[in-house]
């Protein structure tokens, strides 16, 4: 259990039920293959993100939209953040909608393939009043699946000055508002590159200086990870491990880094630590459940020192 002086982080935008297969290689189209392993598990960068930021020993909320209390995938996503001390005051139920649900295969590399179901009745969700859900948080991390929704709670952090970290993986415009009012934007490579039409990622965060004040960086799988520092690109490594499951690494990277902040360490080592505790997590089977305890991250840092 977190203290209660860790720094409570809330964790905004979707959440899905994630049924994992793990496979020796993809099989091709038209193609069958077998699995010994498979999982039925949370998902979704949010909730990927808050059960990271519970693990690593922060006080984790989520909030997001999910179906009706007769859907009984949304009710397992509640009782999964549950069994891992989220908050889920902050859950929007959307009577008649079901959650969204993935079916996912994971390689022998690490390497994953998704397909993912969502009923668009549960993009109407709106939460009621953002700025109590938001009143005594220290830190907003939040991804772009559902705009609508996570927008009007980072208009709440912001009046409020609060950080926020968005988690920049749906492909957008370029001109998106959220990009105004967030501190840090933390972009996927694959983000980045099809919401700017450039392949060159550091071009392409070039280009969003202009656009926010906001700290950026982008992520690019087992590549540095590259931000701005004083005007200047610099590439920060990332750890080397022999993966055996990417799945949810991104989001445990950002959770790593929202954490890091909202504890007060600077964007750099805030990224350190989230490269490892991703790291740590690529070397597990089982997506979000692989994400690792703090107790795990720190003995890797240690070793690295």
């Amino acid at each position: 259990m977190p203290s209660s002086s860790a720094p409570h982080v809330l964790c905004v935008g979707i959440a899905v039920q994630d049924i994992v297969f793990k496979v020796a290689q993809f099989p091709p189209p038209g193609g069958k293959t077998m699995t010994n392993e498979f999982a039925i598990i949370p998902g979704g960068c949010a909730v990927n993100a808050a059960i990271a930021v519970a693990r690593l020993g922060g006080n984790a909320h989520f909030a997001g939209p999910l179906g009706g209390g007769h859907d009984q995938v949304s009710n397992q996503l509640m009782a999964q953040m549950a069994q891992e001390g989220i908050s889920t005051s902050g859950v929007v139920r959307v009577d008649e909608a079901t959650a969204p649900v993935s079916g996912i295969m994971v390689d022998g590399a690490g390497e994953r393939m998704i397909a993912t179901y969502r009923d668009r009745r549960i993009e109407a969700a709106r939460h009621a009043n953002p700025d109590t859900l938001v009143g005594d948080k220290n830190l907003l991390l939040a991804d772009n699946r559902f705009p609508d929704f996570v927008r009007p709670i980072c208009e709440a952090a912001h009046r409020r000055g609060i950080p926020i970290v968005l988690d920049a993986d749906r492909p957008t415009v370029e001109d998106d508002p959220l990009f105004s009012i967030v501190s840090h934007v933390v972009f996927s490579s694959e983000c980045l590159r099809e919401t700017t039409g450039l392949t060159d990622l550091a071009k392409g965060l070039e280009r969003f200086r202009s656009r926010t004040n906001a700290f950026l960086a982008v992520s690019n799988g087992p590549g540095d990870v590259l931000y701005f520092a004083g005007g200047t690109l610099r590439a920060l490594p990332v750890f080397k491990v022999e993966a055996v499951d990417t799945l949810a690494a991104g989001d445990v990277f950002h959770a790593g880094i929202a954490l890091g902040l909202a504890e007060g360490l600077d964007e750099v080592a805030a990224m350190r630590f989230g490269s490892a505790a991703a790291a740590l997590k690529c070397t597990k089977f089982g997506g979000s459940m692989g994400a690792p305890l703090r107790a795990e991250v720190e003995a890797f840092l240690a070793q690295r020192l």
